[in-house]
């Protein structure tokens, strides 16, 4: 067997990657997506071939308009399968503080996103899915304390 044969039975996980956007009061920025039921942070789909950082920084042009500077890691999440939808890695980068005149330039995809807000820690944990929710808590607490998280579905490992 050659290698190339052996990593082709390897199994495959998706992955995504996203930011956690914030404002100068500390909100952090959610989005609608036209095509699912409920919030999301800003990015998507990693693709083939792409690294996740790279992902991110494509997803926030492509659905926001906005260049932002993509910083560290502050969380990966280990999502189970579920009915319909695949095991996979979730990661979230910080993308710092969006400065009004930023925030004065996103243009959303329509076909893709509905709306944006911003939005309290509160008020996103009401709007997002629930291990969703505790990813971009524990995102915020990353970069509050200057580290990175590894998640199982949003539940820290320890």
């Amino acid at each position: 067997m050659t290698a190339s044969d052996y990593t082709a039975t390897l199994p495959r996980k998706r992955m995504g990657a996203g930011a956690l956007l914030s404002d100068q009061f500390g909100r952090v920025l959610l989005v609608e997506p036209a095509y699912k039921p409920h919030w999301e942070v800003p990015g998507g789909s990693v693709e083939a071939n792409e690294s996740p950082h790279a992902a991110t920084v494509r997803e926030l042009r492509e659905e926001l308009g906005v260049l932002v500077r993509v910083g560290r890691l502050l969380v990966t999440d280990w999502v189970p399968p579920v009915p319909d939808t695949t095991e996979g890695l979730m990661m979230i980068y910080d993308g710092g503080v969006i400065t009004p005149d930023q925030t004065a330039r996103i243009r959303l995809p329509f076909a893709e996103l509905r709306s944006w807000a911003w939005c309290t820690a509160e008020e996103a944990v009401a709007l997002l899915p629930e291990n969703l929710a505790r990813r971009v808590i524990a995102a915020i607490r990353a970069r509050a304390d200057g580290a990175a998280y590894y998640l199982e579905n949003g539940y820290f490992v320890a």
